[in-house]
């Protein structure tokens, strides 16, 4: 298995680059086809031999070559963590190939979203879709007994998260509401660990940043995006063992 995992990283790690160029442009109605990546402060267009991820940031010591300005950790984060939940996406599913095609997809729309909702306060609508097509997709070509599950799952994820948009509109936007629902479609019945993951992580930091900044904290905005992200990584490499912990303890 080693050698597939080190492809997974280093597939991982190419992806990730792909990704940031997506929750960059997406968000700004721009072509993710062209022109090729350039300098963000300057304009420069970036030679390949920059664009090699992780490994050009560190030559470049996290400074552009052509103006000298500060590159963004959050690219070669991003690809970095890219590339280890490929590796973990392979090294969990391994025995399903079905289930290694959609987590790879899975995890990838989860780091996209996450840029997209730490640096716009958005959840676009053209990555959703295209997730959702591709997980239908995914499923109905490798597993199409599960797609029944699937859609109910995502109906299930998407209401419930719906109702709490409802509820509380300021905390919780349809971008959030949608992902659910997308969540659904690949996880299945392991949504529901995964929609836990994100109300508890969500809720703590949510009452660390009132515990630190008062009252003053309450009309703070924080994206749920990657709340619901980290959930959806949990329920993804660990939903079984937890749905099965809870069906053997409380059933």
């Amino acid at each position: 298995m080693a050698p597939a995992l080190l492809v997974a990283f280093f597939g991982g790690l190419i992806a990730g680059s792909f990704v940031t160029v997506v929750g960059y442009r997406v968000p700004r109605g721009e072509s993710i086809v062209g022109p090729r990546s350039r300098c963000t402060t300057c304009g420069a267009q970036i030679a390949a031999y920059d664009n090699v991820p992780v490994f050009s940031w560190v030559i470049l010591r996290g400074r552009s070559r052509c103006c000298g300005e500060r590159i963004s950790a959050r690219y070669p984060l991003t690809e970095l963590a890219l590339g280890i939940l490929y590796a973990a996406t392979v090294a969990v599913l391994w025995d399903d190939r079905t289930e290694v095609a959609l987590g790879l997809v899975f995890v990838t729309v989860l780091v996209a979203i996450t840029l997209t909702d730490l640096d716009r306060r958005v959840i676009p609508n053209k990555i959703l879709l295209v997730a959702a097509v591709a997980g239908v997709a995914i499923a109905a070509i490798g597993d199409p007994s599960s797609l029944p599950e699937r859609a109910i799952a995502a109906a299930a994820a998407g209401g419930g998260l719906f109702l709490v948009a409802l509820a509380y509109p300021k905390g919780m936007g349809l971008g959030d509401v949608k992902l659910a629902a997308v969540m659904g479609l690949f996880l299945g019945r392991n949504v529901a660990p995964a929609i836990l993951v994100a109300l508890l992580a969500g809720s703590i930091v949510g009452l660390a940043i009132i515990a630190r900044h008062g009252a003053a904290a309450r009309k703070r905005a924080i994206p749920f995006g990657p709340f619901l992200a980290l959930g959806g990584v949990v329920g993804l490499l660990a939903g079984d063992q937890l749905v099965s912990w809870y069906l053997s303890t409380f059933s």
